[in-house]
């Protein structure tokens, strides 16, 4: 057997292991898969994939960690004709927020037909994707395959294919009083004063996102900043109060509501992600709301 043909089976062994491992593997990780391999040809076979671009290199308590990197798009749209070329450099440029389809036929001075054929060789070979905005349904996005959608795209944790997941928030609603109310309950008469026991009762949107997690009930990673959304509206509704310490942090607490809450978490409004956007001429406006018209009818 060639020395090259040897290399090559070698290389395939390890890639195989890295693909079994996806955050990542050890020298003595590779040695188990590959016993043959003695110490220079295993520095030799890591140094020529990392040449070759293949691994990441990391270093994690003292030993080197080698993590298979993932294909690129770049690299899977290399060798394509110029018109994909410039559609997928319009794309790239676009993040996460995407580029809308008219904005790429500006751009590339593509023709209807040839522009739908790129996108759909495209999509084909899950470079890219198309998205639909959740604040106009009929209009899509395109973005890289890979990547996530910003929030002002997907509507973030409150929507489900486009549509406001009401009940969810519902549930959130309760579950985030529900920990707060706990938390005033254990600190009730504390023996050491009012003031401190107020004190106390406070809790941080860290804290009450490690409870939501660890209650299981969200099918989606809730991040900090969707637990102050529900948390705020629990403060517009007279169920909390917030307070800012010392040290800048926000905190929140339960209160005994003195009169009927105004209900402001129904509204879609009170957990928009969309809000601050929101005018009355526009993109995103009152009037062309489908998620306030349903609240309304209701």
């Amino acid at each position: 057997m060639s020395s090259n043909k040897n290399d090559d089976i070698i290389s395939e062994k390890i890639l195989n292991t890295a693909r079994k491992n996806p955050k990542g593997i050890s020298d003595k990780d590779i040695l188990a898969a590959v016993p043959e391999l003695s110490s220079a040809e295993l520095v030799a076979a890591i140094n020529k994939l990392l040449q070759q671009g293949l691994f990441d290199l990391y270093n994690q308590g003292g030993a080197l960690i080698y993590r298979l990197k993932a294909q690129s798009s770049k690299q899977a749209v290399k060798g394509a004709d110029n018109e994909e070329k410039v559609v997928f450099n319009l794309i790239e440029e676009a993040g996460n927020k995407g580029i809308w389809i008219r904005d790429i036929r500006v751009r590339s001075n593509l023709a209807n037909t040839q522009l739908t054929k790129v996108l759909k060789s495209l999509e084909s070979k899950k470079i890219i994707k198309a998205v639909k905005c959740v604040n106009a349904s009929k209009k899509k996005v395109y973005m890289l395959y890979n990547l996530e959608p910003d929030r002002s795209i997907s509507g973030g944790a409150w929507y489900q294919d486009q549509d406001f997941e009401s009940e969810f928030v519902d549930i959130l609603n309760r579950q985030c009083l529900r920990f707060l109310q706990q938390r005033a309950d254990k600190i009730k008469n504390n023996p050491k004063g009012p003031i401190i026991g107020r004190t106390q009762s406070f809790a941080s949107a860290v804290e009450v996102q490690k409870y939501i997690t660890d209650l299981g009930i969200s099918n989606v990673k809730l991040e900090v900043e969707d637990v102050i959304t529900i948390l705020n509206t629990l403060v517009y509704d007279g169920k909390a109060e917030s307070n800012v310490f010392p040290d800048g942090s926000k905190m929140y607490r339960a209160i005994e509501s003195l009169i009927p809450p105004p209900g402001l978490v129904q509204v879609p409004c009170g957990v928009c992600p969309l809000i601050f956007k929101c005018c009355s001429t526009g993109l995103i406006t009152p009037q062309a709301c489908k998620y306030m018209d349903e609240w309304l009818e209701n």
